[in-house]
């Protein structure tokens, strides 16, 4: 079976139409994600490191709408990162004396 050219081209449109909406919507979302992780890797820093608690039970800690965001833990330095893929990462690390603490952007002074 041939398929038609006019109806080839037509889904090549919507579909290039579908993606750039998808990346106007996740550039937009950036903000408001880049907050998220920030967020996220402080809330989990201190109940891992303050409050003595498992990883497991720090991720009912997570607010709704946090579900997107993943944790990874650097056990040796302390740190918990906080991520949504291809979006953004933020990292809390414990500092004696000081709690978690947020590291500093990428470019901020």
């Amino acid at each position: 079976m041939k398929v038609k050219r006019p109806i080839l081209t037509g889904t090549i449109i919507v579909l290039l139409i579908l993606l750039i909406a998808v990346i106007v919507y996740a550039m937009r979302m950036r903000p408001t994600v880049e907050l998220g992780v920030g967020y996220g890797a402080h809330v989990v820093c201190s109940c891992r490191y303050i409050g003595g608690r498992d990883m497991e039970s720090c991720y009912n800690d997570y607010e709704p709408g946090m579900e997107m965001i993943s944790m990874t833990e650097d056990e040796a330095e302390k740190r918990i990162t906080a991520s949504v893929p291809l979006l953004a990462s933020r990292s809390a690390q414990f500092r004696e004396g000081l709690g978690c603490v947020l590291e500093p952007l990428p470019g901020a002074d």
